[in-house]
């Protein structure tokens, strides 16, 4: 068996459905909740007011450790490196459009700020391991499979589903769920914000 590489996508992953979980969140506003950075700072969601896309992600991989078992087996779960790096790729492009990017998982700012600075992401990634803004805005998620060799979690087991919001003026104006595959969503992303006139 090869060392795990999260980088990259195995082929014949399970192409996720959407099961409606995420279907009330299109215009709702961003809530009064602050989140830590991987920076280690606060940030209250409701005062982002301009434009942004905050896309979520399960949970982070390391290489060299594999995930846990039958990870490749749960629909969307895999390919959280590859979709952030994706974001990371076209920052530019998304600044040039007056967009800010932001990542959030349920890990801990430290777990996070590790993974960030690894993959050189220059965004912000804001954790929600206390579950705040999953539980107030009943975000659709997924329970973690048993860790295998002892890999830390870094946070709780209660993972958000993949996803992507474009939000505006405080409110959430579209969402992308399920995302498939997460190497191209920003991409995806970025082409409806230009066709779209959203920006």
């Amino acid at each position: 068996m090869g060392v795990h590489d999260p980088t990259t996508l195995p082929a014949n992953l399970p192409i996720p459905q959407d099961d409606g979980a995420a279907a009330h969140l299109t215009d709702s506003r961003l809530p009064s909740i602050t989140l830590f950075t991987s920076r280690g700072t606060p940030r209250n969601l409701s005062e982002m007011t301009g434009k942004a896309v905050l896309f979520f992600y399960p949970r982070s991989g390391v290489p060299g450790r594999p995930p846990p078992d039958g990870w490749d087996l749960v629909p969307s779960a895999r390919g959280c490196t590859p979709h952030s790096c994706a974001y990371r790729d076209l920052a530019s492009e998304f600044a040039a459009l007056g967009v800010s990017i932001y990542g959030i998982s349920t890990q801990t700012p430290d777990y996070q700020r590790e993974f960030a600075e690894r993959n050189h992401l220059g965004f912000e990634l804001l954790s929600d391991s206390d579950l705040l803004l999953t539980r107030a805005m009943n975000l659709p998620t997924m329970e973690m499979p048993p860790i295998v060799d002892g890999l830390p979690p870094g946070g709780p087991s209660t993972l958000i589903k993949r996803m992507s919001w474009f939000c505006d003026g405080g409110s959430i104006r579209k969402v992308w769920y399920p995302v498939f595959p997460p190497d191209q969503n920003a991409a995806t992303v970025l082409a409806w914000l230009r066709a779209s006139g959203a920006t």
